[in-house]
């Protein structure tokens, strides 16, 4: 051991001089250096740098790590297992270490010879196991004779020899006798007892004494550096220069912890992350200054308080080193397998996007070429943006400070707001001046959270707006920010630390971070030398950052922190630069207009600060800044020349060009909604063009006879924003900005409404009429009055116990009683353009050429009698998956198994990703627990008891960061995803006179507002408003109805389709639980069908609001959409006694209003 040699060296040196004292000193600075490799491999292991900390070991010959040596035994990992003991004794030290050698070197020749791989098997004879010739002759004869026999059993020795698995376990409880009895290992094997973090205790320690012989201590000092020596001397503490390898610079780790007594010392600095590294090749030696706006830590983005809530619960078989308290997750660990899936930021809205890397194909016809509608907006738009769920509604804010909400797929104008200041005396004096001189104030930029709740404007002048959006036209004043001297540039809304928060960037050279919920200010990042024209929020590798563009060309990023921008770049054209990520936030880009007119987009590598690639094809000289946006992962566009240009995002070559039957603009202002099926375009004259592919049209026809009313009454079910956190401050807040909003002082006009009564009475006449009319309930009975499509099925299966759309919506995956995976794929085509689910086209039964299936770990369980679970992965690549066996995760393209963990008991029942972290998993378990286990560490991070039975249903909201949970105790609990506490608990009201089954299902789901949440029973249907835990509506069927299998939202949460074990489907209105339509059973099923032949699960598809699938008890899979005449399921009932003003009330259980089940 290199080590140990170096050491007995340096005692020697040491002894040889005349002075005990010295002779002393060497010795304990030599156990001294031992220990700090102690401490160094126990950070490593806290960091969960693993492969570092196994280096360590091997190479200090410090500590043996048995658990990690049996794991690379277990894996048959050979050569790691000689490179690693090769650390602590070589072949010929002793016989124990003799022995160890032979007894691996033995049982890798035997695995050899057992796959009939002669050659190998000779390789290994040779060069390994020869070196024991000199000492046994006789042995290694025999060894090489077992090359002549066809099967090495033969030999009588070897005759018990099992599998491969059974042998290594057999051996390595030989290996782990002669390790311990080898006294070269010894106290080797056990690995100090230290307190968590204990180097991080040191090091704050010694800053402590630093700072105790400062000349001038401040009282809170600001530690940047561990590089040199601390000193209040300079002023805040002068930031060293970046190193290139900084000693804590940890992907969400870093900071030291306040240790009390210990001292006040900050966290420190959050690390660069990976996508900024390469920008700092030349950055900044003196940081800008940044100034707080609040009480925040100079931590990592992470939080601190919320890490210290999760209780690390190992595995049984965890015998790693002691570690701290902590949740980092290091990019270097090791996945469990999820390669693609665990670095993929999250994305929270419920439109996922694959890219070409799985296979998908696009072309020309991928883009919204057809121009489909024209608005007139009245004045000249500025800025545009697409609903994140509702694809259809489109936010306009223009020149003279008007928003407006269209409907565009029923050419409605919902809502037109003139600019007004809501509380002029609220404002500053330099506005209100300017107000006063010069009234004229236009849109720089409007824009939606990320789940459609909210939407902020940024005006000309100093001021930001942000409107709470409740459905249809219901548009709430929310928060008034006076936010910048000067113009308000740019918006845009994130989520550090799990809190949305408002970005906003202006005149004044700032960039400045607001809380969505209060209107506080967190931060305030200053260090730009012009106007900051464009900020773009990301996050990647768990790291948020802010991107920000100013108009002297100079491209800047800042971390969530007081450290000042970690990039200095210059952008291309050095003016006007906006920059944007795909939709699966992989590539960034940014495209910018210089003084001369000189465009530019351009495609920039992150990991080295520079411009990947140029698109050709801009006009020497643009008439205005060029707008842009990118689109299916696929496409950018800009508006240039009087046209939109196109260009794949692979080649810097224009692709196309589309002029939406004339009349643009030179530079028309573009943007797609979230799936790219719509356009929308500036155009002359103050006009909106809306440009659409096939799909996009389809989806324009679904709205085009939906009548003002109806989508109002559907989209009661939006009661509030979605703000974390939800409080009853933020609601006094928020009630405070209504009252007061009715006496502000307006700029123009007393309610920002310029509908006249004209514009009124017609819709007044129209519903007057519409009430009028008789309603009956839609009653489909026959196949010829609906569209409907059961699934090829060669592969005969027993019960669809599970069932879920692909998140691209072009595919579907069932899950059967027997534990068997089936997937069915629609292909691109000319019946089926879109390569979408349809009912039109039956899709392919789909297995990889291997020819292999996906079936669940069954081992000592009877899959018919436990209860199967799934849950898809957010970009469609991966299946976790159990049937009472182990939970096992499978990769869609190739179904082979990439691992097994938690084997029973408890058996899993449910399983949910969390939003927000792909490596987070809630599972819950058939002993009533709910686990929260990540992935990547292979850990359950905190194991919730609250339920009585069986978990049988999990649902996150990441707005409210909650998870909830149902289970077969008809309980439903909330509990925080901060710190995993239980918030509420309420059980379900059972209608009198039912008695359900024993263990009967409940089932959870969230509405689109991510407040409000769909509870089913086999005895109800039931909303729930989530942070009251309130049930705002219930609908029961008759007693002499049949119970309900399951129930689902639609992907716009307008419609609930539910399932009987009668066959039947109903179809409902979400706000209100009213029944619109029935399917009955012939519509679907042969008159020869067994009674016993229904619907178990049912499944929404995640774009089609009107399409679903069924999954039955006869092993059969449905697809149902209405009639291309229809466009809808039935017509939506009469509003009645007002019961449309909000989330009605829960009814009298039992009642049997005209909602209730005939049969």
């Amino acid at each position: 051991m290199w080590v140990s040699r170096r050491e007995k060296t340096s005692d020697l040196s040491f002894s040889s001089s005349s002075s005990f004292f010295e002779l002393k000193t060497a010795t304990t600075m030599s156990s001294l250096s031992r220990e700090l490799v102690f401490l160094i491999l126990q950070f490593l292991d806290e960091e969960k740098f693993k492969e570092t900390v196994h280096k360590l070991e091997q190479e200090s010959g410090f500590f043996f790590n048995m658990k990690y040596f049996e794991d690379e035994v277990h894996n048959g990992n050979w050569d790691e297992v000689e490179r690693y003991l090769s650390g602590f004794t070589k072949v010929d030290d002793n016989r124990y270490s003799m022995k160890i050698f032979f007894e691996i070197r033995k049982q890798k020749y035997l695995e050899a010879l057992d796959k009939h791989d002669r050659a190998k098997a000779v390789e290994i004879l040779v060069k390994d196991l020869k070196v024991f010739a000199s000492f046994n002759e006789e042995l290694f004869k025999e060894i090489t004779q077992l090359l002549t026999l066809e099967n090495f059993r033969e030999n009588e020795q070897l005759s018990k020899y099992g599998d491969t698995k059974s042998a290594r376990t057999i051996m390595l409880v030989e290996l782990k006798k002669l390790i311990e009895a080898n006294p070269l290992f010894r106290d080797k094997l056990q690995f100090p007892n230290l307190k968590n973090s204990r180097l991080r205790t040191l090091i704050n320690q010694s800053l402590n004494w630093q700072h105790q012989l400062c000349k001038s201590p401040r009282p809170n000092p600001d530690i940047k550096t561990l590089f040199v020596d601390h000193t209040c001397g300079q002023a805040n503490g002068a930031l060293a220069p970046s190193p290139v390898n900084p000693l804590l610079s940890m992907p969400k780790g870093g900071g030291f912890p306040q240790l009390g007594a210990h001292g006040p010392f900050q966290p420190a600095p959050a690390p660069v992350p990976t996508p900024l590294a390469g920008w700092m090749s030349n950055p900044s030696t003196v940081p800008h200054p940044a100034v707080s706006g609040g009480a925040i830590g100079l931590g990592a983005p992470s939080n601190p308080a919320a890490m210290l809530k999760h209780p690390r619960t190992p595995p049984s078989n965890h015998v790693d080193y002691p570690s701290g308290d902590s949740d980092h997750v290091s990019k270097r660990t090791r996945p469990l397998g999820i390669n693609e899936e665990v670095n993929l930021p999250v994305n929270i809205s419920p439109v996922t996007y694959m890219g070409p890397s799985h296979g998908q194909s696009f072309s020309t016809d991928d883009l919204p070429k057809t121009v489909a509608r024209t608005f007139s907006q009245g004045s000249s738009p500025m800025s545009m943006d697409f609903h994140p769920v509702q694809q259809t509604l489109l936010l306009v804010g223009t020149n003279v400070g008007d928003i407006a909400l269209w409907e565009v797929g029923s050419r409605e104008r919902l809502v037109l707001r003139n600019f007004k200041v809501w509380d002029l005396g609220a404002c500053s004096m330099p506005l209100q001046a300017s107000l006063v001189k010069d009234p004229g104030v236009a849109v720089n930029r409007i824009i939606w959270s990320p789940d459609g709740s909210l939407f902020g404007v940024a005006y000309s002048r100093h001021i930001v707006q942000i409107y709470a959006y409740h459905g249809a036209d219901d548009v709430r004043q929310h928060l008034e920010i006076d936010a910048h001297v000067g113009g308000v540039n740019d918006l845009a809304f994130s989520h550090p630390n799990k809190q949305l928060c408002v970005v906003t960037c202006g005149d004044d050279k700032t960039i400045k971070v607001w809380d969505a919920a209060t209107g506080a200010k967190q931060y305030t990042f200053e260090g730009h030398e012009a106007p900051v024209y464009s900020v773009c929020p990301h996050y990647k590798e768990n790291i948020q950052f802010i991107f920000s563009t100013a108009l002297d060309g100079k491209i800047k990023a800042w971390l969530y922190d007081n450290l000042g921008s970690r990039v200095d770049y210059d952008a291309p054209g050095h003016w006007c630069t906006t920059m944007a990520y795909s939709a699966d936030g992989s590539r960034l880009f940014s495209c910018g207009t210089s003084k001369e007119g000189e465009s530019y987009i351009v495609e920039w590598n992150e990991s080295e600060g520079a411009v990947k690639r140029t698109y050709q094809g801009f006009r020497k000289r643009s008439a205005g800044v060029v707008q842009f946006d990118t689109t299916k992962n696929r496409f950018l566009a800009a508006g240039d020349e009087f046209v939109i240009k196109i260009w794949d995002m692979d080649n810097v070559s224009l692709l196309t060009t589309m002029d939406a039957e004339g009349g643009l603009p030179a530079s028309p202002r573009i943007r797609f909604n979230k799936e790219g099926t719509l356009l929308a375009v500036s155009a002359n004259d103050n006009a909106i063009k809306i440009m659409a592919t096939t799909d996009g049209l389809r989806l324009l026809r679904t709205f085009e006879n939906r009548s003002f009313d109806a989508s109002r009454v559907a989209s009661e079910a939006v009661s509030k924003p979605a703000i974390s956190p939800i409080s009853a401050a933020v609601a006094a807040t928020s009630a405070g900005h209504a009252d007061r909003g009715a006496s502000v002082v307006s700029i123009s006009g007393m309610n920002g409404d310029t509908r006249n009564l004209g514009d009124v009475k017609p819709r007044l006449a129209e519903e007057a009429n519409d009430k009028s009319k008789i309603w009956k309930l839609t009653e489909i009975s026959e196949a010829a009055q609906c569209r409907n499509l059961r699934l090829p099925d060669s592969i005969r299966s027993s019960k669809i116990s599970r069932l879920i759309y692909t998140n691209t919506g072009t595919a579907i995956l069932a899950l059967s009683s027997n534990a068997i995976h089936f997937l069915w794929k629609w292909q691109r085509n000319d019946r089926n353009s879109s390569g979408k689910a349809t009912a039109n086209v039956p899709p392919a039964l789909w297995q990889p050429s291997s020819g292999i299936l996906m079936t669940n770990d069954i081992t000592d369980c009877n899959p018919e009698d436990c209860v199967p679970c799934f849950a898809l992965s957010k970009n469609d690549s991966y299946v976790m998956s159990a049937s009472g066996g182990k939970i096992s995760l499978f990769n869609m393209m190739t179904f082979k198994t990439m691992t097994t963990f938690m084997p029973p008991p408890p058996a899993a029942t449910f399983l949910a990703f969390h939003p927000q972290d792909n490596n987070i998993i809630a599972i819950g378990m058939d002993d009533s627990t709910i686990q929260i286990y990540n992935v990547r560490v292979d850990e359950v991070k905190s194991k919730l008891k609250g339920h009585s039975k069986r978990i049988t249903g999990l649902a996150f909201s990441h707005a409210l960061n909650v998870l909830v949970s149902s289970g077969a105790d008809a309980q439903i609990c909330v509990w925080s995803s901060d710190g995993w506490e239980k918030q509420k608990s309420r059980f379900l009201q059972i209608p009198a006179g039912r008695n359900p089954a024993a263990l009967s299902d409940t089932r959870v789901q969230f509405h689109q507002d991510q407040i409000h949440f769909l509870v089913v029973h086999e005895t109800q249907l039931a909303i729930y408003e989530t942070t009251k835990l309130e049930c705002v509506k219930q609908w029961v069927p008759r007693e002499s109805s049949a119970p309900i299998s399951n129930a689902t939202f639609s992907c716009d949460s307008q419609l609930v389709y539910a399932s009987f074990l009668d066959a039947t489907v109903c179809i409902f209105n979400a706000a209100n639980l009213r029944l619109r339509c029935r399917i009955n059973p012939p519509t679907y099923l042969p008159a020869s069908a067994s009674s016993n032949v229904y619907p178990l699960v049912i499944a929404a598809h995640p774009q089609e609001p009107n399409q679903f699938a069924l999954g039955l008890t006869d092993g059969g899979v449905h697809v149902f959409e209405p009639l291309e005449s229809e466009g809808k399921w039935g017509v939506p009932p009469p509003v009645e006694n007002g019961s449309a003003s909000g989330m009605p009330a829960a009814p009298a259980v039992g009642t049997s209003g005209s909602d209730q089940l005939q049969r």
